[in-house]
């Protein structure tokens, strides 16, 4: 049961590390369009290929690839009005590099940690570029989808 709960708060502890991290490469990592605000946060894979393999991290998202460049994109989504965040939605991101060249979109999955939950998934960043990452947010109460624009610098 202890190692369990450390566990779990590990888990929270990453998610913030994903976050914190993020924003210093994402630009500032946070948008809000038509009431929702969004949160990007980018960390590199091996983040997450450190976790020993009874670890849940360790496997989310099909777990982490090999790849030198693959970056684990994390996105937070709330209600801008009431800060109540948005746990139902289907989120995605696209991702390309100048003039869109080696563009890719990856479904991001729920993560629940701690009670709370946030998208992920995996992403390929090859070369040195600023990359667009347009978010795309579904709400299932909404007659439309939300999407808002990060931009992020790679360096190899």
């Amino acid at each position: 049961m202890v190692v369990r709960a450390w566990l779990r708060r590990a888990g929270g502890v990453i998610v913030a590390m994903t976050l914190a991290i993020g924003t210093a490469v994402a630009d500032d990592g946070y948008r809000q369009a038509d009431g929702l605000a969004v949160y990007l946060g980018l960390v590199p894979a091996a983040v997450v290929r450190g976790h020993p393999t009874a670890h849940s991290e360790s496997t989310m998202h099909g777990g982490a690839g090999t790849g030198r460049h693959q970056q684990h994109i994390v996105v937070a989504v709330f209600d801008a009005q009431t800060a109540a965040r948005i746990e139902n939605a289907r989120v995605s991101a696209t991702i390309g590099g100048l003039g869109h060249v080696g563009q890719q979109t990856v479904e991001l999955d729920p993560m629940r940690i701690e009670n709370t939950v946030t998208y992920g998934g995996f992403i390929t960043l090859p070369g040195n570029d600023r990359y667009e990452i347009v978010v795309t947010v579904i709400v299932p109460a909404r007659s439309r989808p939300v999407s808002v624009t990060f931009s992020s610098a790679h360096v190899q």
